[in-house]
């Protein structure tokens, strides 16, 4: 097969794929004849041939996947006009301390966001793919240790953590994470039959951890999710 027949299959196969495929899939279409190297050079030369185009060919955690610009978003979602949903601050907050800070324990989210996390707010980023538990901290209760998925680097179109946004020395900045995408991660996924419906919208930036931890050093009751703290946060 020649490079141009072979650029037509992977391009068909990425196309029409409901979701990113590997190098080690995309080799599956050739029988395992063509190298991963060569499957790489391949792909890097369709990326180029649709460079200019309304579609694009990225490279994300879990591999190689068409998608349109994100300058045509307020074109396509004329589409679709009615409103998606949206995460709370809090919510959004969660998860960037977890994308920075993983592998953290709920414990260790309440020490920077300076309020008790609400066990719903965990659940819910738990259902939608983002996080996940992969371990314990070897300590007293042996709490959960929360990280990032694949599927969350997927949701921002990011191949690594390593493409977030870099932070100020060692705080969550709120001007690193204005630079994350939140509003159209929170409208990519949209709430299913069976998962709780998104809590409600507050401010859409994030405050700093350091500035949430002046205000009160002690846990205090989260707001935003509109109940009490449970008795025995981790």
């Amino acid at each position: 097969m020649n490079t141009t027949d072979a650029k037509r299959v992977l391009e068909t196969a990425l196309i029409c794929a409901p979701q990113p495929l590997s190098v080690r899939e995309l080799g599956t279409l050739f029988d395992d004849e063509v190298s991963a190297d060569t499957l790489k050079g391949l792909l890097a030369d369709l990326q180029q041939e649709w460079t200019g185009r309304g579609v694009e060919l990225v490279q994300v955690a879990s591999g190689w996947r068409f998608q349109s610009r994100p300058e045509l978003r307020p074109f396509l979602d004329r589409l679709h006009p009615e409103k998606p949903p949206r995460y709370s601050r809090a919510t959004m907050e969660t998860l960037a301390i977890i994308a920075y800070r993983q592998p953290v324990t709920r414990g260790d989210m309440e020490d920077i966001r300076g309020v008790t996390i609400n066990s719903l707010i965990i659940k819910q980023l738990e259902d939608r793919g983002w996080i996940e538990v992969i371990g314990h901290r070897e300590t007293v209760g042996r709490p959960a240790l929360f990280a990032t998925t694949r599927q969350f680097l997927d949701d921002l179109g990011l191949s690594s953590l390593d493409q977030l946004p870099p932070l100020e020395g060692s705080d969550v900045q709120e001007s690193a994470l204005d630079r994350l995408d939140f509003e159209a991660l929170s409208a990519q996924l949209q709430p299913d039959a069976d998962a709780p419906e998104p809590m409600d919208a507050a401010a859409d930036t994030l405050e700093p951890a350091a500035e949430l931890q002046a205000q009160d050093n002690a846990p205090q009751e989260d707001h935003e999710s509109g109940e009490p703290p449970p008795s025995n946060a981790a």
